[in-house]
């Protein structure tokens, strides 16, 4: 497993989601995502909204194994380290230099600041790829804690997509 492309938190570590993880992931084969890992993978991250994007991530990464640290990242805390989220992109820049984020915490670990450090961190090592010139984020009204990590970031709402409120990070707003 490729480890230099990571980012250390106070609390975390961010790792690229590799090829082989995402693929024993979809098969929700946990000794091997643990083996792979090192880490302990609680039951409930199976049920997270990232495994519905890891067939479409493990192609891209066939397809173009540069797309490694574009896609999904996973969120590990050290102190125990298990594995508490999930975040990241859904894939290169496009033409404008855009890219939307996304992010998920285990419940257990919820309201603890953990997304908070692992966004900003993701989002500080994301504006230092060239081509990225803007973030955008989709999150539904009613997930008050989500929009108060984006407002703290900086993001602001630009309008609506889908129904869903639509926010933006820029990096010359930075």
């Amino acid at each position: 497993m490729n480890h230099s492309l990571h980012i250390t938190t106070q609390r975390l570590e961010l790792l690229p989601c590799s090829l082989e993880v995402a693929q024993a992931a979809v098969i929700k084969n946990k000794s091997q995502v643990e083996r792979l890992l090192r880490v302990k993978v609680p039951d409930d991250w199976y049920a997270s909204e990232v495994l519905d994007f890891f067939p479409m991530y493990a192609q891209m990464l066939i397809d173009d194994a540069s797309g490694l640290g574009r896609g999904v990242w996973l969120m590990i805390q050290i102190a125990d380290s298990t594995l508490i989220g999930d975040l990241g992109f859904d894939g290169k820049p496009d033409q404008t230099g855009t890219v939307e984020m996304g992010y998920e915490v285990l419940s257990a670990y919820r309201q603890q600041g953990f997304a908070f450090e692992a966004v900003e961190a993701l989002v500080n090592f994301a504006f230092t790829q060239s081509e990225l010139k803007r973030i955008i984020a989709h999150f539904p009204d009613n997930h008050a804690a989500s929009i108060r990590i984006l407002e703290k970031l900086g993001m602001q709402q630009i309008g609506r997509d889908e129904n869903l409120p639509k926010w933006e990070l820029k990096l010359e707003s930075r």
